[in-house]
């Protein structure tokens, strides 16, 4: 419960009329089926971009550079590699850098544009750069083909003002 008196536990006669309503089962299942869909993915896409994108900028990705930039324990990343590897997103050997695989590449890229529009969009609306980075890292994954080219097209549009 909050304690601003703006907020209001109901939704006012004026945003039940707009289209706030509950939508048709149909559409309802279907947003709760992404969130779900999202979820399952994004913790091995921010693992593969991580990955993508040390070997970019160190030249190598290793478990404890993993683990101190995802704040988790080496052990966590350990279960994570085999996952990716069983994936076939990575490959490794013992005591040696972890790498891409095509089909890991080709996630990281992707991984790591959607992250690129929405960090951009936010900025764009002048969220701080600390708070879009944070902000990002969630949205990225649930945010539909169709929303992020109306955010690029809207991020192009304030950079050429």
């Amino acid at each position: 419960m909050s304690n601003d008196p703006h907020f209001s536990q109901r939704p006012s006669k004026t945003s039940l009329q707009s289209g706030d309503a509950l939508p048709p089962i149909e559409q309802h299942a279907r947003q709760y089926e992404a969130v779900r869909s999202a979820h399952e993915t994004e913790l091995i896409e921010d693992y593969v971009e991580l990955i993508g994108d040390l070997l970019l900028h160190r030249e190598e990705a290793r478990a404890a550079d993993i683990a101190s930039r995802m704040g988790v324990s080496q052990a966590t990343v350990s279960k994570m590699i085999r996952r990716l590897n069983e994936l076939g997103l990575v490959t490794n050997k013992p005591y040696r850098s972890l790498f891409l695989t095509q089909q890991g590449q080709a996630m990281a890229d992707a991984s790591r544009q959607r992250h690129h529009i929405v960090l951009h969009f936010l900025r764009a609306l002048g969220v701080s750069d600390t708070t879009a980075r944070i902000d990002a890292e969630g949205m990225e994954h649930h945010v539909s083909d169709e929303t992020l080219a109306i955010m690029q097209r809207y991020t192009e549009t304030q950079e050429n003002r």
